[in-house]
């Protein structure tokens, strides 16, 4: 994932939530980001093995592959991505960017616009460097129930 040759990023979103995607997808546009969405793992995945990413904003928690399972998938296509992991149980799973290989982990809250603003700022302007995959040790799953992310 090299960043996009135009001056506006590429941001890809993969949320299985399609109100958390809409709103992210507005929020990022606004803020002059190109956005393609996904509304799961799989099809996360298979944009980012066809796209040119300059950003990739996960959610964790979404059916079939969750948001650490798609990390660990594009940093082995790309250990250099750029990624941003967002989830509701930052704190009750201990998520960090350590145990879930993303570059950046916000909590889903009332400040998460802010941050992921900033964040995906920080992102398109740093340089890429080698991330490796998460750990295989996965972060504990906790049973939610459907549209809770």
């Amino acid at each position: 994932m090299k960043p996009s040759s135009a001056s506006v990023p590429n941001i890809l979103l993969v949320d299985d939530c399609k109100d958390g995607l809409l709103v992210r997808k507005a929020l990022l546009e606004e803020m002059g980001c190109c956005v393609q969405i996904a509304s799961n793992g799989e099809e996360g995945l298979k944009l980012f093995e066809t796209g040119s990413y300059d950003v990739v904003v996960t959610d964790y928690r979404m059916p079939r592959m969750n948001g650490v399972e798609l990390i660990q998938q594009i940093r082995k296509i790309n250990p250099r991505a750029r990624i941003i992991l967002l989830s509701k149980m930052v704190e009750p799973l201990a998520l960090t960017e350590k145990n879930t290989g993303a570059d950046a982990v916000i909590a889903k809250s009332s400040s998460e616009p802010a941050h992921l603003q900033r964040w995906v700022k920080r992102l398109c302007q740093r340089a890429p460097q080698r991330k490796p995959p998460a750990s295989q040790k996965k972060p504990p799953t906790v049973t939610a129930r459907a549209g809770t992310s």
